[in-house]
């Protein structure tokens, strides 16, 4: 290394010593050189896409119903990835995806909003995990995220903090988002940096893609020759499916053959693409799906209405994200910009119940909703008035051709998603053979890290760091035959929990969505063995014929739980939402009271006293106007579809 070449293994870059001058007279005095953090010469801009709770089939690159012609796009001027994992559900998958470490690496086993007092499973992000966003801003590149944030502790998401964990103590300049796992995109709670902001007047879709493109905008037009790293992240297209009433009218009547004919229109046309091998079988519907033959008339009626507004939804989504991309392209920067588009964060998800739902809390409080109900509100489906999810019927159809969804991560229908890379200047050709290398989540930020010329860095901001787990995938963009460079690598989440090595898969199921116990103690739970390099989909268990294999991996599968924070396993679900069972912090732990002044406003659940099902007294001091007509709300801990007001 040069004496002019800084050592980007520590960071922040070490400022030069000042020198003391003895020249009286500045004008008889040199400057010395200014030191100025600047990305490498030849490092490109990074836009990073990732969509939510879509499955393997989600696009129509990947053989899906729904057309999404940006991500296509991305795929057809660069290459696709059709064994691309990650962790099968939200905040898992962002901490891999924005660090290059295991999920539990980062402390995330589960989502933030079900962490334990475990180390793996707390929910806090270490200092030992530093992001690849602070990566890349203490090396020169302006950072943004936009969309849903999902990975700060619950009880630390209030006014009072901390903010280490915020996005903007993340690596990232700029945040504009929500923080938690979904949002109204008619009424979204919108954070700005660390405060929340006035509600848009438009779908959530459309104000974050205008923010998102006015940012890069600026960047260019004030500092054209900085770098940007640009994350967007859209809650779409996760329940609430929420678009405009025009985008869902373009499916009409498309949905009408049913979840089973599709499931295997959508296999036809995979195999049609490559991007699933000829002889792929089709893994069986589900028995918590009934067949579509058995249906009603107004069953049909209901769930084709749920599928075109979550297709709309979807098509609507891509369209959004399709102006960010073209923002980029029209100032010049796309083809030196690399694009990593990862549609979705895990798979599709079944959480709509069997008949769909008009409000997804309900299903969380283990309600079942009525078909007769949900048809009095088909024609305000997707609107402000509901908060809808469709029949999981569907969501074996976006997960073609898997059995399993969200939350299976032991099954690739809740882990494999489809992936495209772009990079024109970076010579990543436009090749339409899918790169069939496994690859994990953590492997894209190694992949940006080597893309932008900069080695994993040692130390940030005073923590040494633990070493990334991911492998760049690099040696892909050229080759779709390389060689398979991943470690084995583990899945586990909420029990589910399998193994990946050198093409084979060792897992069990403790829980599928849909059931609300585990299906056998973890000590007694029953493994599968596929072979992966054969078996695509996963449909031949070969446990009984390859004992020996199967416990090979068994014993893998507990190494690598070891040292990667996995154990303890829990499969408790519903119940770790409650602080005091699960085991983490709770702000309000112990109060018996809570003193609110006027303005405060915007507390989530977590960090307000909690009043369920127990008595309560509520005392408040208004001011009544001398004409006595007073009225509004003195208290309210509610939306639309959910809470209490006084």
């Amino acid at each position: 290394m040069s004496a002019a070449e800084p050592d980007r293994t520590v960071l922040p870059l070490t400022e030069p010593p000042r020198q003391t001058s003895t020249e009286l007279d500045v004008r008889n005095a040199t400057p010395p050189p200014r030191f100025d953090v600047r990305a490498p010469e030849n490092a490109p801009n990074v836009l990073l896409i990732l969509v939510d709770d879509l499955g393997f089939a989600g696009t129509s690159a990947f053989g899906g119903p729904v057309s999404t012609p940006s991500f296509d796009r991305i795929a057809k001027e660069g290459v696709r990835y059709n064994n691309f994992h990650t962790q099968s559900t939200c905040s898992p998958t962002r901490a891999s995806l924005l660090s290059g470490r295991n999920p539990h690496v980062a402390n995330m086993g589960g989502i933030t909003e079900a962490a334990t007092a475990f180390p793996g499973h707390s929910g806090q992000i270490p200092n030992e995990v530093a992001p690849l966003a602070e990566m890349l801003r203490l090396n020169g590149f302006s950072t943004a995220a936009f969309g849903k944030w999902h990975l700060t502790p619950p009880w630390e998401v209030s006014n009072s903090g901390p903010f280490d964990r915020w996005p903007t103590r993340q690596g990232f300049d700029k945040f504009y988002g929500f923080m938690g796992f979904s949002t109204n995109h008619w009424a979204p709670a919108v954070v700005e940096g660390t405060s929340r902001i006035e509600t848009p007047k438009v779908n959530f879709m459309t104000a974050m893609a205008d923010e998102a493109i006015n940012w890069v905008r600026f960047q260019k037009a004030l500092t054209p020759d900085r770098r940007f790293f640009l994350c967007f992240s859209p809650g779409a297209v996760r329940a609430p499916h929420h678009p405009p009433e025009e985008w869902s009218q373009r499916w009409k009547g498309k949905f009408d053959e049913g979840w089973d004919k599709m499931r295997a229109q959508t296999l036809e046309r995979q195999i049609a693409l490559g991007v699933v091998p000829q002889g792929t079988k089709l893994t069986p519907r589900s028995p918590a799906v009934p067949a579509w033959d058995t249906l009603t008339e107004v069953q049909k009626k209901l769930v084709t209405r749920q599928a075109e507004v979550f297709a709309g939804f979807l098509e609507f989504t891509d369209y959004e994200i399709g102006r960010v991309i073209e923002s980029v392209r029209t100032l010049g920067e796309l083809d030196n910009t690399l694009v990593v588009f990862v549609a979705g964060d895990n798979g599709m998800s079944a959480e709509g119940q069997s008949w769909g739902t008009l409000n997804e809390y309900t299903s969380f409080n283990g309600i079942e909703a009525n078909v007769e109900d949900l048809v009095q509100h088909m024609d305000d489906w997707g609107g402000p008035k509901t908060l809808p999810h469709m029949a999981r019927g569907w969501s074996q159809v976006f997960s073609s051709p898997f059995e399993y969804v969200k939350q299976v991560g032991s099954d690739y229908g809740g882990s494999k998603v489809g992936m495209a890379i772009r990079w024109l200047k970076g010579g990543v050709p436009a090749d339409s053979k899918p790169r069939p290398q496994f690859h994990f989540v953590s492997d894209v930020a190694p992949t940006i890290l080597e893309a932008v010329g900069l080695p994993e860095p040692k130390i940030v901001n005073g923590a040494p760091q633990r070493p990334m787990d991911g492998v760049s995938m690099s040696d892909t963009f050229h080759d779709a035959d390389a060689d398979e460079r991943r470690k084995p690598q583990y899945l586990e989440n909420f029990g589910n929990r399998g193994i990946y090595h050198e093409g084979w898969l060792a897992r069990t199921i403790n829980r599928a969505p849909w059931e609300s116990q585990a299906r056998s103690p973890l000590e007694e739970s029953r493994w599968d063995l596929f072979d992966t390099k054969v078996d695509f989909s996963l449909s031949t268990n070969l446990a009984a014929q390859q004992p020996q294999k199967l416990a090979e991996l068994q014993v893998l599968f507990m190494a690598e739980a070891s040292k990667n924070f996995v154990l303890p396993i829990d499969v408790r679900t519903l119940a770790r939402a409650v602080p005091s069972i699960a085991g983490r912090p709770d702000l309000m732990a112990g109060r018996d009271s809570l003193v609110l002044a006027e303005g405060m406003t915007s507390m989530s659940e977590n960090v307000f006293i909690d009043v369920k099902n127990r008595s309560k007294t509520i005392t408040a001091e208004i001011i009544v106007p001398d004409d006595g007509r007073a009225n509004g709300a003195i208290l309210v801990q509610a939306g639309r579809f959910g809470g209490w007001a006084l």
